[in-house]
């Protein structure tokens, strides 16, 4: 823990506000700012003449209320939101010309403001706290990790085939749902852990086979029939493959793996193969020539293998993220943020609530300083272009082969990426998403890796072990 610093009278004058800076722990110092009435005043009358332009009072014409009627109904309100508002002003102009790097926003050290009186202004002092974020260094071309090369076995692409032949079969609709063969039609409707439906919601279709699900959860479909309902938790109803496909069908990330649905049963199907031929491989593969079940199989291995090639560089840019977090050492104001937990949030919090909470709040933001170090160091960006990109990509990730055949110039994909580049929860998320992605690959490129064979059931524990 470094030492207290010896800084317990330093004064700074900005307009005409007097601010003394002082140290009251490690990483934490108190800001006291001390404004005189000539610092608020103008503003103060200049609001209260805004108020008489607008205010609409029975008895007057809108903007004909006396200045002393205004005052006496307004004056007070007007006057201690002016007086707040300077404060703020003249303590965020200090922390940006004395370049002090503060966690969130400072915290008053009292609750109750001092007494302000309209017919008696005077100077006021205001006394808050900071949190100071820490120096560190971060070591990140030092870094060793293990690239892992999955096996592609022939039980592998049996199965791919299998799956992709009764995805494309023909259908029949018995009663019950009596094998782990049957396809269920469901809706995934977003609950709480005892399947009451969560307001507002996620909800979406889908048709999976029962054989999809995770082996303890396929008992609990078995003879179910239309309209029956099981509730599960995503990240224990399924196994690691089958779970990517679900959370980026339900549009969440393995973060959100562990949120609760509600899926209820709308049809359920038996599914006659689709046999081996050349129809099967043009839905499947509409883009290329396939003529033989040979060269199907071997457009299957591909497809198998890139899967795996995409989840090994994920497990390194794991590796990556869990060697920068255990190995970049950083002290905290922990008193200071705990009481922002608090307090200084959207959500109030409980001193019990903040306690358990800090934990993943204090690696949450070691990973924001962490990574926004490395973003300026790397020189990261993120253009247009690249949102445009990512738009298209997840809408043919979503669609499949079903978009293939558009190909990614077309006019219907341009237009339908130019839509999502209106919509600013869309641009944020994809922002953090693409800079994030880009960082890794670039410390992937500068590190040190080892590559090692792995079988496809051990290189799933590791994935299911850790996350980040």
């Amino acid at each position: 823990m470094p030492p207290l610093k010896q800084y317990n009278k330093v004064e700074n004058s900005y307009n005409m506000a007097i601010i003394k800076r002082s140290n009251i722990a490690p990483l934490n110092d108190k800001l006291t700012v001390t404004i005189a009435k000539e610092d608020y005043i103008k503003g103060f009358e200049t609001s209260l003449k805004k108020y008489s332009k607008t205010a609409n009072i029975p008895g007057f014409r809108k903007g004909m209320v006396p200045a002393g009627l205004i005052k006496k109904m307004y004056g007070q309100s007007v006057f201690q939101d002016e007086v707040i508002k300077t404060v703020e002003n003249e303590m965020n102009q200090y922390i940006a010309k004395e370049k002090i790097e503060i966690f969130a926003q400072p915290l008053p050290v009292t609750a109750e403001f001092p007494a302000m009186d309209v017919n008696n202004p005077s100077s006021y002092d205001f006394a808050f706290e900071v949190g100071l974020k820490p120096a560190f260094t971060i070591d990140a071309k030092g870094i060793k990790a293990t690239r892992y090369k999955i096996d592609v076995t022939d039980e592998m692409i049996n199965a791919e085939v299998e799956r992709l032949q009764i995805r494309n079969g023909n259908m029949t609709e018995p009663e019950v749902a009596e094998s782990e063969e049957n396809v269920l039609n469901v809706t995934f409707t977003e609950s709480d852990k005892d399947g009451n439906e969560i307001e507002g919601g996620l909800s979406k279709d889908n048709s999976l086979l029962i054989k999809y699900f995770a082996p303890k959860t396929r008992t609990t479909f078995i003879g179910k029939k239309t309209g029956d309902a099981v509730t599960i938790e995503l990240g224990k109803a399924f196994e690691e493959k089958e779970l990517d496909i679900i959370l980026a069908d339900l549009g969440l990330t393995k973060e959100q793996a562990d949120k609760h649905f509600k899926v209820t049963i709308t049809k359920v199907g038996i599914v006659e193969k689709a046999p081996l031929d050349e129809t099967l491989f043009t839905v499947t593969y509409p883009n290329q020539t396939i003529t033989n079940e040979a060269e199907f199989r071997d457009a299957v291995r591909k497809d198998i293998e890139g899967y795996y090639e995409g989840q090994s560089r994920n497990q390194v840019h794991d590796q990556i993220y869990h060697a920068l977090i255990d190995n970049t050492k950083m002290e905290f104001p922990t008193d200071f943020l705990k009481r922002w937990l608090q307090t200084g949030g959207e959500k109030q919090r409980t001193a019990e609530e903040a306690e358990k909470e800090y934990p993943v709040f204090q690696d949450q933001l070691k990973w924001t300083l962490i990574s926004t170090q490395l973003i300026a160091d790397h020189k990261v960006e993120v253009v247009a272009e690249d949102l445009k990109d990512f738009a298209k990509q997840q809408l043919m990730s979503y669609m499949g082969g079903q978009l293939g055949a558009l190909g990614d110039n077309d006019q219907w994909l341009e237009d339908y990426a130019a839509r999502m580049m209106q919509d600013r929860k869309f641009v944020e998320d994809s922002y953090h998403r693409i800079s994030t992605d880009k960082l890794f690959k670039a410390i992937e490129a500068e590190i040190t890796s080892k590559e090692e064979k792995i079988a496809a059931e051990k290189f799933a524990e590791k994935l299911h072990n850790h996350h980040h």
